[in-house]
């Protein structure tokens, strides 16, 4: 093992320099590890069922974890927001829960959804194709309170601290992650302490959390602790190591933000156990499922039968970057069958048949292949 690579303990990367991960990230083929394994328990995924359902209740949608799940009480936890501003503020959830509320439907995926599936295969979280939900989430517009703290002119970022604590690449940290001033001031980015209605459960972030609409997952912040205005970018471990596209580790490579788009279809039929494999009667049968992208609308979704492609239904979105329904009628004839589907959004990109590999396995938003056995 190559250790030439490892990043001293606390040591954060120099502006420029060249994102460094653990020597244990380097990409591998063959089995899971039992580390990938362990990993996979902790967190979880949508069941592609549950895609039928035009919002995820919190028990279905995926969960990705970096440390451990905080135990906060609400009633003592409170937020920080300093920094480049004319005034710091401290608030309360009880503050919090009297400002302003808005209800905004997002679509989350993880920004690593699809890793297990590239060859040679980035070490982390072995998410196949189903990392992601769609929720209401409740809360205070950030820029409802970046507008009573006051942003000073000279900022640049603003940094988000979660509870969470651990080590990554060497690198004791709290999970904290930036959005460019901008971002942050959007009217949909959301503190929320709601999640479909009610209080948000432990492992969405309670008491309160980020949603950053259209960013892949790592940009909403859970278990939210302190917000930073600064006045340079950020460097933390969150932004400058992970979560980058890579051609290597060598690579300093460009930062994940918005989602690409993205398709998934309800598999027909039912599940062989361990396989997953589809099996069905023959005759009439409505396949459906949910595209997205980060970049905005989905203009077009089309159905793979056998290689020839189809265009599909699609209903009128729910939101602005919340999934869309879409739907097309096929009769099953008997014997093996491919069913796929591919999203386009509104800047004209399209999912690819074949995935290009990187180095952290990022943003794999390569088609789903459906196999079914029609008898």
């Amino acid at each position: 093992m190559n250790h030439s690579n490892q990043q001293s303990i606390g040591q954060e990367p120099a502006a420029g320099q060249a994102p460094v991960l653990s020597p244990a990230a380097q990409p591998v083929s063959g089995p899971l590890t039992r580390e990938e394994l362990q990993l996979a328990a902790r967190n979880h995924s949508l069941p592609l069922e549950a895609l039928r359902r035009d919002v995820t209740p919190p028990g279905l949608h995926y969960v990705l974890t970096h440390f451990d799940i905080p135990d906060l009480d609400a009633s003592s936890w409170h937020l920080r927001i300093g920094g480049a501003v004319e005034r710091a503020l401290e608030l309360g959830m009880a503050a919090l829960r009297r400002d302003p509320a808005i209800t905004v439907p997002v679509t989350l995926e993880c920004a690593g959804n699809g890793r297990s599936l590239l060859e040679p295969r980035p070490l982390s979280q072995p998410w196949v194709l189903e990392a992601v939900g769609t929720a209401h989430w409740t809360g205070v517009p950030l820029a409802y309170l970046l507008g009573k703290a006051g942003v000073l002119p000279d900022a640049v970022e603003v940094v988000f601290t979660g509870a969470d604590a651990g080590v990554q690449g060497g690198v004791p940290q709290q999970y904290a992650r930036s959005l460019p001033i901008r971002e942050a001031l959007r009217p949909d980015v959301v503190l929320a302490y709601k999640m479909n209605g009610t209080d948000l459960p432990p492992q969405h972030g309670y008491p309160l959390r980020l949603v950053v609409p259209g960013w892949y997952g790592m940009a909403s912040v859970k278990w939210l602790q302190s917000i930073d205005v600064v006045r340079a970018p950020f460097t933390g471990f969150q932004q400058q190591s992970a979560y980058r596209y890579q051609s290597s580790a060598d690579d300093a490579g460009r930062p994940v933000t918005r989602i690409r788009v993205r398709s998934l279809m309800v598999p027909p039929g039912v599940p062989d156990f361990f396989t997953r494999q589809r099996f069905l009667r023959p005759g009439p049968v409505m396949l459906e499922g949910r595209a997205w992208s980060g970049e905005g609308a989905v203009t077009a979704v089309e159905v793979g039968i056998d290689g020839t492609w189809l265009p599909a239904h699609l209903d009128k979105p729910s939101g602005g970057f919340a999934w869309r329904r879409w739907s097309l009628p096929w009769v099953a004839d008997p014997g093996e069958h491919v069913l796929a589907c591919r999203a386009t959004d509104v800047t004209g990109a399209t999912q690819p048949l074949e995935q290009n590999w990187n180095y952290q396995g990022m943003g794999n938003n390569v088609v789903q292949r459906v196999s079914v056995t029609v008898e």
